[in-house]
């Protein structure tokens, strides 16, 4: 019996382990590029709205989202889908989406009509 719980514990130990290294790399990247700190909290939710859910994000959201930079972008869109509580949620289908408000903000953001 005691065997079975050692074994259990190790089976545990090593999967939350594997777990936490293969998230690593997203969480350095976000922390080395003080990612978190680059975008206002409302913009965050419209950016998350729009790429977790169904939304828009606004012309001084894209810039804020632009200023954060792809990098941190991807990176945070990741470390989100790597969270239990959107287990149930698409990758390719959230990864597609954050590519494409990416796109559209980047384009926005470098249209001369806005720099005008």
């Amino acid at each position: 019996m005691a065997s079975l719980n050692v074994y259990s514990v190790l089976v545990v130990l090593f999967l939350t382990c594997g777990a936490v290294m293969a998230t690593k790399e997203n969480y350095q990247i976000i922390k080395e590029n003080n990612c978190e700190t680059k975008m206002g909290l409302p913009c965050v939710l419209e950016a998350f709205t729009s790429i977790f859910n169904t939304g828009s994000i606004s012309n001084m959201c894209c810039g804020e989202l632009v200023v954060l930079g792809k990098v941190c972008h991807s990176a945070l869109v990741k470390r989100t889908l790597e969270n239990p509580v959107f287990k149930d949620l698409n990758p390719a289908t959230i990864i597609a989406k954050s590519i494409q408000t990416w796109n559209n903000c980047l384009a926005l953001i470098d249209s001369p009509s806005l720099s005008a």
